[in-house]
């Protein structure tokens, strides 16, 4: 039986998830929630999510998605969350959001890979990502078919007590704050105009004015825009111009444009 992956994506993590998911499933079908615009019913029987960790909760992106699909509750939902290490109650969100709609999140699993949250810093060296992506990999196979393709219930995977209380009450107090933080965006004298940034926006958040990208402060913090400029030109507040760059290394430009909604 045939399954559909949504993915949702910033700077290739969770596209390389997804990827690497649909390998180890077969005949799966991966799909952007980012091109998901209008209200649409979902055919598949087994259906994945697999998207970042933002805020330590459910991106805003992923949210609205959910608004727009009909949901059939006897298809089986599962839902990959790619974080750097504090999934914290992320697929528990996710679970009681499912739950709203009248179906069941059977399995949910939590994926570490390299941080791209370069405002905290530069990303762990290129060696160390290379053990994190052969975790995935072998997470992956044990979780694919014994769960995934046999359409098993699995478990819904969290982070400790400590993240679950105190990241999810910074979470809620961040949600709304989100949008406008793009505020803290500028560009160096680096910039050429390229226009990359514009086009990997998900959120077409991104304008260009006198051939400078502006940000329009409904940011979603995916972060494609500061990791994928080819110039190295777009900073975040007053410490990314030390701090090296990082995107999947397996996924190209043309990947993200092509998850991203026209």
């Amino acid at each position: 039986m045939e399954t559909a992956i949504y993915y949702y994506t910033g700077t290739g993590n969770s596209l390389w998830t997804a990827r690497t998911l649909s390998l180890a499933l077969g005949n799966t079908e991966i799909r952007s929630m980012a091109q998901v615009t209008e209200r649409r019913r979902i055919p598949e029987a087994v259906v994945g999510f697999v998207f970042p960790v933002h805020m330590w909760g459910v991106p805003r992106v992923v949210i609205k998605f959910l608004k727009k699909i009909e949901l059939d509750p006897n298809a089986y939902y599962f839902a990959l969350a790619v974080n750097a290490g504090q999934v914290s109650r992320t697929l528990i969100q996710l679970q009681e959001i499912l739950g709203a709609r009248g179906v069941r999140l059977a399995a949910g699993f939590d994926i570490i890979m390299p941080s791209n949250y370069i405002p905290w810093g530069s990303p762990c060296p290129s060696d160390e990502q290379q053990v994190l992506f052969g975790k995935v990999q072998t997470k992956i196979r044990e979780i694919a078919r014994p769960i995934i393709a046999a359409q098993k219930e699995g478990p819904v995977e969290q982070g400790p007590l400590w993240q679950r209380i105190i990241f999810t009450g910074i979470y809620h107090l961040s949600f709304s704050r989100i949008p406008p933080r793009d505020k803290d965006f500028w560009v160096d004298d680096k910039c050429n105009g390229c226009t990359i940034c514009e086009k990997v926006c998900p959120a077409h958040n991104i304008q260009m004015q006198s051939k400078k990208p502006q940000w329009l402060h409904h940011c979603e913090q995916c972060l494609a825009c500061i990791q994928w400029c080819p110039q190295k030109a777009i900073q975040y507040g007053k410490k990314t111009p030390a701090y090296k760059r990082y995107h999947q290394p397996d996924i190209k430009i043309s990947d993200i444009l092509a998850g991203v909604p026209k």
